[in-house]
């Protein structure tokens, strides 16, 4: 099993940047695929970016390729979510979330999750 613990969520003027990080308990955190969701109260839970376990392979929802970059290290256990130009629609909690083995854009094939970010952008 992994705990994962969110942080650096915040208040942010749009146009602004903001790197999530999320810390994984547990020895084998090499073994898992992350991805990052997010959610509003208006819409359910959808995919953001995941990262392959090595974190050679990035996989990006459209709106934030360009914008999001997922990045992983192993040696710390952590996953990062570096977030820029960042827009009022990017209001949401933020979780990052690990798969055993690959990647997958379906919340479903998650079976751990943290307990979310808070991340506001101001227009």
């Amino acid at each position: 099993q992994v705990q994962l613990v969110e942080s650096g969520g915040g208040l942010v003027q749009a146009g602004g940047s903001l790197r999530l990080s999320c810390a994984a308990s547990g020895r084998t955190f090499s073994s898992y695929a992350m991805g990052w969701f997010r959610q509003t109260p208006e819409k359910e839970r959808e995919f953001v970016v995941g990262i392959s376990r090595s974190g050679l392979r990035t996989y990006n929802k459209d709106s934030a390729k360009g914008r999001f970059t997922i990045s992983r290290d192993n040696a710390k256990n952590t996953v990062y979510l570096q977030m820029s130009s960042l827009k009022p629609e990017d209001t949401a909690v933020y979780y990052c979330a690990a798969r055993y083995s690959d990647p997958s854009k379906l919340e479903d094939e998650y079976p751990y999750w943290g307990q979310g970010t808070q991340v506001t952008v101001s227009s």
